[in-house]
């Protein structure tokens, strides 16, 4: 592998040639070393093609580099949240657990990097700024703020949807003496809170799982929670090599059930309605899918993520897991999640969360009934009182599915700026394409499926059929594709006529942006499952790519 020096220069020369020849630098940029990313890169390599990827870390792994955190773990089983595009791959890697830490998961991309070859055609450490589409050339030029400029036929945003951290707009963040840290952007060696006093704010995904073990470290916890979640057991536990080697075996029926089921995942199928099931069964079934952990408990019938009453029998049952588990009473009602249906906001899958709050140094402070007022020197400040800190942990989230995209200066034809198309909310075809900017493809983008099924999955379908896209193009000689304004209308439409009709639209999610101030509140993801998303993006290629312009020349 070359050094960096080589890498630059070598590059700065490829630049200023296909400036000078308006030929491009490559004939592909892909933006992020992700799932998406890496298989994106290899799969445009075995066409023969140049490409450049760029990262913002100093190494592969995406959401997976970044999210360190302690408890940092995967709720998709091990063995499904894994590439399928080649069975030796998926053949030779052991999984330890049911569901895969961060580590884990870590060395797997990593392996995926090495086996393949793939780092000779990354650039690292390097965050692409801008990404700018010549009318004259046809050309995209990306820029990074490493000092990289280059051209390419094609751009792949595989910037992921949830890879934008969001620290809240705190009074007096910049005055507290402490350390701060957020669970998306944790250090490379680890943080040891031992002795410390520790708050945390955030009890989504992220703070569920980081918080039992911060506490176990930390002198004293406090957890600063604005809306509690329903949390499921994870029950995860080491895979044994019999159980493993009965996955692989069965990996081509597998994978195929992955991709036509709605979430990308194998889950148990429901056993009936709610509302049709005598209260007791009900609650032994219910008691079932608690028992063997994990989000089958979502789907334990199959009136629960699409009936108001169905799903609260659902809710009502957690709640009292939570009132059963929890010692202190007013705790436990803190923590019990209403006002809402289950599912409608992510599901949290946690291992001891619930139990956490019983330990003697663990403090919850209901963010609802004290806000926070501000941050000062020695802690956090709530309309109670300063809770004195000597670290601040945020597990606030991200902008997600769209503020990745938008931190990059992405300009289409005649200039206009993905950010100015966006500024009512996200629209995409497919979630894959944006009418006004040819030749550039969004992976895992709003308007597909995305965050509500298991992402890998998605991940593999859309970079296949963008891939062949690229080939269509190709074979019959067209330069530029990019969606219709028609098609992407009614595409919208579609995505939000599922939505509008759904449990979804009852919470204030970050599905619909509702945890950034200002973002426009659009569903974003795509509810009509993984399966049924897979024929219509089949169809539409069957039918030679309808709703996109696909030419030879800019219209």
């Amino acid at each position: 592998m070359p050094d960096s020096t080589s890498r630059e220069s070598r590059e700065s020369r490829e630049s200023r040639e296909s400036t000078a020849s308006s030929e491009p630098t490559y004939d592909a940029v892909v933006v992020g070393a992700g799932f998406a990313g890496l298989y994106t890169l290899h799969s445009l390599r075995r066409r023969g093609l140049t490409v450049r990827l760029f990262e913002a870390g100093d190494g592969v792994g995406g959401t997976w580099f970044w999210n360190r955190y302690p408890g940092a773990r995967c709720d998709v089983d091990s063995a499904d949240y894994s590439y399928s595009f080649d069975d030796d791959l998926q053949q030779e890697w052991v999984w330890t657990e049911r569901f895969p830490a961060q580590p884990e998961i870590l060395r797997y991309l990593e392996h995926v990097a090495d086996r393949f070859g793939l780092r000779e055609d990354i650039t690292f450490g390097s965050r692409v700024t801008s990404a700018h589409f010549d009318d004259a050339s046809g050309l995209w030029t990306v820029t990074t703020d490493s000092g990289d400029t280059v051209t390419a036929r094609w751009t792949v945003m595989a910037t992921g949807p949830l890879s934008s951290a969001r620290i809240p707009d705190i009074a007096g963040l910049a005055t507290f003496t402490g350390e701060i840290h957020h669970t998306a952007n944790w250090p490379e060696q680890g943080v040891d809170f031992r002795g410390k006093r520790v708050g945390v704010i955030g009890t989504g995904s992220s703070g569920v799982q980081a918080i039992p073990v911060i506490a176990e470290q930390a002198a004293e916890l406090t957890v600063f929670q604005r809306t509690p979640g329903f949390v499921l057991p994870a029950r995860n536990r080491p895979l044994g090599p019999g159980e493993l080697a009965e996955i692989k075996a069965d990996y081509p029926a597998r994978r195929q059930l992955q991709r036509q089921s709605h979430g990308g995942w194998i889950l148990p199928p429901p056993v009936g309605l709610a509302l049709e099931t005598a209260p007791d069964v009900r609650i032994k079934e219910y008691e079932t899918r608690w028992a063997a952990g994990g989000l089958a408990f979502q789907t334990t019938f199959g009136d629960v993520m699409t009936d108001a009453t169905a799903n609260e029998t659902a809710a009502e049952f957690v709640r009292s897991k939570i009132r059963e588990t929890v010692s202190d009473p007013v705790t436990a009602e803190v923590l019990c999640p209403k006002g809402y249906p289950l599912g409608s906001k992510r599901v949290c899958v946690g291992t001891d969360y619930y139990e956490t709050f019983n330990r003697g140094n663990v403090e919850l402070v209901d963010l609802r009934a004290t806000p926070i007022e501000e941050i000062v020197s020695e802690g956090i400040r709530t309309d109670a009182g300063v809770h004195e800190l000597d670290a601040i942990v945020f597990a606030t989230g991200f902008d997600a599915m769209t503020g990745a995209l938008g931190a990059i200066d992405i300009r289409g034809r005649d200039g206009v700026t993905l950010r100015d198309t966006w500024e009512a909310g996200p629209r995409t075809y497919l979630g894959v394409s944006v009418a006004g900017f040819p030749n550039l493809f969004v992976l895992a983008g709003p308007g597909s499926p995305s965050v509500l099924s298991n992402v890998v999955v998605s991940i593999e379908q859309h970079v296949e059929w963008v891939i062949g896209y690229l080939d269509h193009m190709r074979s019959t000689g067209a330069r530029f594709a990019e969606a219709t304004l028609e098609a992407q209308d009614e595409w919208v439409e579609h995505v939000t006529g599922i939505a509008v009709g759904s449990l979804y639209m009852q919470a204030d999610s970050w599905y619909l942006g509702a945890n950034v101030p200002g973002k426009p509140r659009i569903f974003m993801p795509y509810l009509g499952g993984v399966g049924n998303y897979r024929n219509l993006c089949a169809q539409i290629a069957a039918d030679g790519y309808r709703g996109f312009s696909t030419t030879t020349e800019l219209g």
